[in-house]
């Protein structure tokens, strides 16, 4: 494995290439990025980091932050990689370490001849993920006792991690999905869809369907984009229109949305945010800059249940697909229900 170095974000994020050995297309890595606990003078804080640290303040019993002892690791979501520093910095400004992880052939560990995020297998994933926690836990303080691991998860990423954490039991003390693909987007035509995808996926894996993203969901974001805290993005990681998909890749998919049917097995506390409503984006309005338009998000609600025995889903009126990226009412209404939930769950575990 390579040392951390200066990550494509500035700042306070390194990152860490993790070799994870080759396939037809050459060498596959997955990359971890990290930012690290600060102290309050050591950079300027925004407005709502400041206003957490208040309340933080005013609520400690004691003198440690929130989150001491905490990991976070992030995990990213389809034709995606990690660029949202708020998010990390609202995790790091209570005291916890923060970790994204690129999987193998996105964003960061995306290489020349590749086929961008393909993958047939999503329990693959295992390899990736077994790579960051080996780093995560080589200068982990544990002086004051065992460190938890809190999974994040946007979309695909939230499946990923899913069925990571319930193949994985014990290894996650809490699992947040943001807007998790859960269930595919067309649900009653799903089990007649698998055998014709599974067939191709089998005799043609890299045949491509036709491309459907007409760019709103992008066009939704930056038009819902905080002018005084501009996201940046690498057009190359994240393309407009979205990767193409390919067979081999819907058939991994639709394999793990067909693992939720009888219910998962999740023996930690789990927390799903979700768009209040979906929206088609068959053509443009301003009604997409307000709703989900990636997935049916009543379907992924009722989904949810299936996750674990204990599953919190927060509604968010006017919520994109991604929570945080949704325009500023929006978006402080997310961070606030996960800052009441990630509170009540660090309360209640010990923290």
């Amino acid at each position: 494995m390579t040392e951390w170095a200066a990550d494509v974000l500035g700042d306070e994020f390194e990152q860490r290439t993790l070799p994870l050995g080759e396939d037809d297309e050459g060498a596959i890595v997955a990359t971890l990025v990290r930012a690290l606990p600060v102290s309050a003078d050591a950079r300027p804080l925004g407005l709502w980091e400041r206003l957490v640290r208040r309340l933080g303040d005013a609520s400690s019993s004691d003198s440690m932050p929130l989150l001491d002892g905490v990991d976070v690791l992030y995990v990213h979501g389809w034709s995606d990689y990690f660029f949202q520093k708020r998010l990390a910095r609202f995790w790091t400004s209570r005291g916890a370490r923060f970790f994204a992880l690129d999987l193998r052939k996105y964003g960061r560990s995306l290489r020349g001849g590749q086929t961008p995020g393909y993958i047939s297998d999503l329990s693959k994933y295992d390899e990736d993920v077994a790579a960051a926690l080996e780093v995560i836990a080589e200068d982990a303080d544990t002086s004051r006792g065992a460190r938890r691991l809190v999974l994040i998860g946007h979309s695909t990423g939230g499946l990923v991690l899913s069925l990571w954490a319930s193949r994985h039991p014990g290894a996650a003390s809490a699992v947040i999905l943001n807007s998790p693909w859960l269930e595919f987007q067309l649900a009653p035509l799903r089990a007649a869809i698998a055998p014709v995808v599974e067939l191709q996926a089998r005799l043609r894996p890299l045949d491509v369907a036709p491309q459907i993203d007409l760019g709103f969901y992008a066009r939704a974001q930056a038009e819902a984009a905080d002018p005084d805290d501009v996201v940046e993005t690498n057009p190359a990681w994240r393309p407009v229109p979205s990767m193409p998909v390919h067979a081999g890749w819907l058939h991994a998919i639709l394999r793990g949305h067909r693992a939720l049917d009888d219910g998962l097995s999740i023996a930690s506390p789990v927390c799903v945010l979700l768009s209040a409503r979906s929206a088609v984006p068959n053509r443009w309005s301003e009604e997409l800059t307000s709703a989900d338009t990636v997935l049916v998000v009543d379907d992924i609600a009722r989904r949810a249940l299936k996750l674990g025995s204990s599953v919190t889903v927060e509604r968010i009126d006017g919520a994109l697909h991604d929570v945080f990226l949704s325009r500023r009412a929006a978006r402080d209404d997310a961070y606030a229900r996960l800052e009441r939930w990630v509170t009540g769950w660090a309360r209640s575990s010990g923290s």
